[in-house]
């Protein structure tokens, strides 16, 4: 698929990203799947994952830590064993930081004291995508974090799982997974379904079926959020490298054909340069095929002021914002709504997605107005 050039829209053009999450089809298609593993158990979870090619008949439906996940962290490179181990230590050091923020508290009353304490939910379901790429972060992401908050017991979910991922949910100190993904997975951890059991939160990323299942099952279990799409915004001024707004731009579009990269820049030459820049490493970038599609659905508006972006901004409320301007944080100071900030030109958003410590769990479609990012909070009752 060829490239030219990102639309163009005027401010009074951008539109509004905020959309109902769950998509009727997907909704139509998740319901009973989520009625048969709810009200069937094990039979009908094995059905719907042999129809989908998860599993075989007779394959093991949960790996155990101490056998499956410990022989795939044995099976995989030193290499691959320290990437894991790094990136989990970062997740687990911000994750336990979040958490010390957090206090339980007692004030005086007439005749006593009030107050409130803090407890975990005692059983925490983490699904990771499988699909085009997996992801053995979102293992990390989720399962490293149920952990620090101080869940009992954590499971997770993923269809097909590399040895890299059953890897990430040992070092994430997991009990178990299920190799298994879409509604049923998310069905049978917040029922349980045979030697799973029912979870008391529902969290991680994944597809419209996914989000559509989460949001049917939201009555009986905690859930994070409804996630859509990854999106991203970039904020430029002169003094950003086109080169690497381009590569930022790209590093989220190649994520999925649905994914929305936009720029929000002072001049059309900075634009076209983008462009130029775009159009060079697409052509040699291994997804491409992936990234062009998506940036299908991005956009450039070219702005008077940073006043303008700012406004553009917190209108939109966007998953991952990026700021390439001189005075980077004083313009960060000035925004409100947003997923993930990235503040400056060294802070590539690919940084906050593979393991720079926060969670890479953020809301989309405008509902980073209302809701944030997955945390130790996800976890914790008061």
């Amino acid at each position: 698929m060829s490239f030219a050039s990102l639309r163009r829209l005027r401010p009074d053009e951008v539109p509004a990203v905020r959309r109902d999450p769950v998509e009727p089809k997907a909704r139509a298609a998740a319901e009973p799947i989520v009625e048969a593993v709810r009200s069937e158990g094990e039979p009908a979870l094995r059905r719907f994952a042999e129809r989908f090619g998860e599993l075989s008949p007779g394959d093991a439906l949960v790996y155990r830590r101490e056998v499956e996940l410990k022989a795939a962290w044995e099976s995989i490179s030193q290499e691959e064993r320290n990437c894991l181990a790094r990136t989990a230590q970062r997740i687990r050091h911000f994750a336990r930081s979040q958490r010390s923020s957090a206090s339980e508290i007692s004030v005086p009353i007439p005749g006593g004291e009030a107050g409130h304490t803090l407890a975990p939910v005692e059983n925490a379901g983490c699904y990771a995508p499988g699909g085009r790429y997996p992801l053995p972060s979102t293992v990390l992401m989720t399962a490293v974090t149920a952990r620090v908050a101080g869940c009992a017991r954590v499971c997770v979910a993923s269809p097909r799982p590399t040895a890299v991922t059953l890897a990430a949910a040992y070092i994430a100190e997991a009990d178990q997974l299920i190799p298994v993904g879409g509604a049923q997975a998310i069905a049978a951890l917040a029922y349980g379904a045979g030697p799973i059991g029912a979870c008391d939160a529902v969290v991680g990323p994944g597809n419209m079926y996914v989000t559509a299942a989460k949001s049917l099952v939201s009555g009986r279990v905690a859930i994070d959020m409804l996630a859509g799409p990854s999106e991203c915004l970039v904020i430029a001024d002169g003094s950003a490298s086109p080169a690497v707004v381009a590569a930022d731009l790209l590093a989220q579009a190649e994520h999925d054909p649905a994914a929305l990269p936009a720029l929000v820049c002072l001049t059309e030459e900075f634009a076209a340069a983008v462009d130029r820049e775009l159009a060079a490493q697409l052509a040699v970038l291994p997804t491409r095929e992936v990234a062009a599609e998506a940036l299908q659905n991005g956009y450039t508006v070219v702005v008077a002021s940073l006043d303008e972006a700012v406004a553009i901004n917190d209108r939109l409320a966007v998953e991952h914002v990026e700021l390439h301007v001189k005075e980077s944080m004083a313009l960060a100071r000035r925004l409100k709504h947003y997923g993930g900030l990235f503040v400056g030109a060294g802070a590539a958003e690919v940084l906050g997605d593979y393991g720079a410590g926060p969670n890479h769990t953020l809301p989309t479609g405008g509902t980073a107005r209302s809701f944030g990012g997955l945390s130790v909070f996800t976890f914790l009752r008061t």
